[in-house]
């Protein structure tokens, strides 16, 4: 039986660049391919695309009305998110509208795959899978990066969307290891290659909740909290919620609980204290 291939020669000379595949990266992209530009999105993992890292939610306080804006300017969040939504709700009822936010919990891997499909159908976008090691740029001007394979990927306007995998460190306690997130690398020399042309940097702080296994928890000794099934939702545009919803369950702590976050306060200002003062160190150097 033959076998036959598609062959998609890939061009390394585009009109826009965006560095990393997260949620800013994903409608960066998209926005500059709806536009009519040649656009090329350069990810560490094609299989990673919007990855939830810290939280399977989008929304809440501030952040809710900002994937509004962005759904009202042609943007995909919104959609996505209702898309693989499994629980919505509208925060502060108990106060005015006026600071009422939309919060929706998600399918982390539906998330991930919806944005897949989005990307993939985009015109004038190519997804690269590589890392950017090095920023191009001659007499003050950027001209595109060359990854760590040596690639070199041209462009007249370069957008970085790298979230916390430049030098990223992560701390546990009194313990740090290098990587943008659990179980992936940082990326090195980046950082670097762009303050070397006056850009200066700094950390920011994240934090990242533990994954409770749900065979652990006694449902039974906690209260179920429903979400909304009425017509709320995040985009404008799209069709209804389509997924199966699910509650969320809240419990109380006690003393004891209380007793055990003190214990461990003194581990967690370490950690601050030690990374704010080695982004001076790196600073000065």
């Amino acid at each position: 039986m033959p076998l036959y291939f598609c062959k998609r020669t890939m061009k390394f000379k585009y009109d826009v660049l965006v560095i990393g595949g997260g949620h800013a990266g994903c409608e960066a992209a998209t926005a500059a391919a709806n536009m009519g530009a040649r656009t090329c999105l350069i990810t560490m993992d094609m299989n990673k695309i919007g990855q939830m890292s810290c939280n399977p939610a989008v929304g809440g306080i501030a952040k809710g009305q900002i994937v509004r804006e962005i759904d009202a300017l042609g943007g995909y969040m919104g959609l996505v998110t209702d898309a693989t939504a499994i629980q919505f709700r509208m925060l502060n009822r108990s106060k005015g509208p006026a600071v009422w936010s939309p919060r929706a919990q998600c399918d982390r891997g539906k998330f991930i795959w919806e944005w897949r499909t989005i990307l993939d159908h985009t015109d004038n976008l190519d997804i690269f899978q590589d890392q950017a090691d090095e920023l191009l740029v001659k007499d003050r001007k950027v001209l595109g990066i060359r990854t760590i394979w040596g690639i070199e990927i041209y462009a007249r306007t370069v957008v970085i969307t790298a979230g916390t995998f430049l030098n990223g460190l992560m701390h546990i306690g009194k313990r740090k290891v290098e990587g943008g997130r659990c179980a992936e690398p940082a990326v090195h020399h980046f950082t670097e290659s762009i303050t070397r042309h006056g850009i200066t940097s700094e950390r920011m702080k994240t934090g990242t909740p533990v994954r409770i296994d749900r065979r652990s928890v006694h449902f039974e000794d906690m209260e179920p909290q429903p979400g909304e099934t009425d017509y709320h939702q995040f985009s404008f545009f799209g069709p209804q919620r389509k997924l199966p919803q699910l509650p969320c369950w809240t419990c109380n702590t006690n003393e004891e609980v209380h007793e055990v976050l003190r214990s461990g306060l003194a581990d967690s200002l370490y950690s601050m204290v030690r990374s704010k003062v080695q982004d001076h160190v790196i600073a000065l150097q």
